[in-house]
């Protein structure tokens, strides 16, 4: 994909993406939380965005905090937000929020998605070929990495075609 040119931007503008349908929902929410608590807010725009676990993509608090393993070991889970939808503009992704009785608001636009998503329908190639066909930027492995390296069957398929050495296994 192309580079961005952000030099008239005081800071890169990142949707982290998280969440999910799968099982790891929680600990998708909990890297989350990671990656939130890393980027320097003085480089970074963050536009947090989760994917609830019926599929619903909506706006959440950007509160690395409340993304985090309890006391107790609960894990945590988006539930509801706003509505948030992706839009590919000529060079440009926008974001756009819409909450029941209120009109949709753009919310600008982000020069990267950063993808956090664990398992199925976020790190097998799923969510990396649907921003790939919405010509979205993203941060991480294409969709053929991405769906290799997560069936194991079709990765040492892959490693052997490539000469490496694979340990017998069932």
């Amino acid at each position: 994909m192309n580079t961005v040119d952000v030099s008239n931007r005081s800071r890169i503008r990142v949707a982290v993406v998280f969440g999910g349908q799968s099982e790891e929902h929680g600990i998708s929410c909990v890297t989350a939380g990671s990656v939130l608590r890393a980027l320097d807010p003085e480089r970074y725009d963050v536009v947090p965005i989760g994917i609830t676990q019926d599929g619903r993509w909506v706006l959440v608090e950007a509160d690395a905090a409340t993304l985090r393993i309890g006391d107790d070991g609960a894990l945590p889970a988006i539930t509801d937000g706003a509505a948030v939808a992706l839009a590919q503009r000529g060079q440009h992704t926008e974001v756009s929020v819409s909450a029941p009785g209120h009109p949709p608001k753009v919310l600008g636009e982000v020069d990267v998605v950063f993808p956090v998503l664990h398992g199925p329908w976020g790190e097998d190639g799923t969510i990396q070929g649907l921003l790939e066909m919405s010509g979205v930027r993203y941060v991480g492995s294409g969709v053929l990495a991405s769906a290799v390296g997560m069936d194991k069957h079709y990765m040492k398929v892959v490693f052997a075609g490539a000469g490496l050495p694979i340990l017998p296994h069932v």
